[in-house]
């Protein structure tokens, strides 16, 4: 049985971003490094015609899906009758308040909603996503550039980019690859509560984009002499755009310059 929340009108593949996995080698393969708990909660974001499903219901302890589709709900569910399928977008739905995971091939075009969703959802121990690889190499150090977001989440969250599934693999074919984006929660945090405010504000001021360099942009609030031992402790050059510096240097600067 499918249940209905706020459905949204219309169901545009294009609009959805909608690309369907056609290759079940590569499905059985994101089940296997999701790890999901037997025993464990699961959310399926974006099901669609039930690819991942397959090898994801008897995986799991428990098994809900969400897809906004109520055409494509109602044929998972009728595939797989012990999966609960909710016609219902994703991100905005409540999270449980028992530890779960999530895993999906999510509609690129809402990658950034869907990983906000999780990174917020205070239970969740990780995710597993199909995302544009571009988007998954972003978020890894691809081109050895980090990202804002994974920066700040680093003390909290790991990423990590497990693989690249060709686009030919999809239907309708996107345009581009897609890569395998795992985010998973620390069981033990790089940083103290007490710190990550102190953290945060410092890596805001680092992607401040004032001075071209990191160095630049942190001696607008430290001591010059200061960051300037703590770059050469992380071993990031004077110069280095921000973008270059890796999460790990980042908390060696900032254990260098809360001192």
């Amino acid at each position: 049985m499918v249940r209905t929340v706020r459905p949204r009108p219309g169901n545009d593949r294009r609009r959805l971003s909608q690309n369907f996995l056609t290759d079940p080698a590569a499905a059985r393969r994101v089940v296997r490094l999701a790890g999901v708990d037997p025993d464990g909660l699961v959310l399926e974001v974006g099901p669609g015609d039930g690819a991942i499903t397959r090898f994801l219901a008897p995986a799991a302890g428990r098994l809900v899906a969400y897809e906004l589709d109520a055409r494509l709900a109602d044929r998972v569910s009728r595939r797989h009758p012990g999966v609960r399928v909710v016609c219902a977008d994703f991100t905005r739905v409540r999270p449980p308040s028992e530890p779960f995971s999530v895993v999906g091939n999510i509609p690129y075009s809402r990658t950034a909603d869907i990983v906000r969703w999780c990174l917020a959802a205070p239970a969740l121990t990780g995710a597993t996503l199909i995302t544009q690889w571009e988007y998954a190499a972003k978020r890894t150090g691809g081109n050895g550039r980090w990202s804002r977001l994974t920066v700040l989440t680093w003390p909290r969250w790991s990423w990590e980019r497990a693989g690249r599934i060709p686009r030919h693999r999809f239907h309708p074919v996107p345009r581009v690859d897609a890569g395998v984006l795992l985010l998973r929660r620390r069981a033990d945090p790089l940083l103290g509560p007490a710190d990550a405010d102190g953290y945060r504000r410092l890596v805001e001021l680092g992607f401040s984009g004032v001075g071209g360099s990191l160095r630049a942009s942190l001696r607008r609030a430290h001591p010059a002499r200061r960051v300037d031992r703590a770059l050469a402790a992380a071993r990031v050059p004077g110069g280095a755009p921000v973008g270059f510096v890796s999460p790990d240097q980042w908390l060696t600067v900032f254990e260098h310059l809360r001192r």
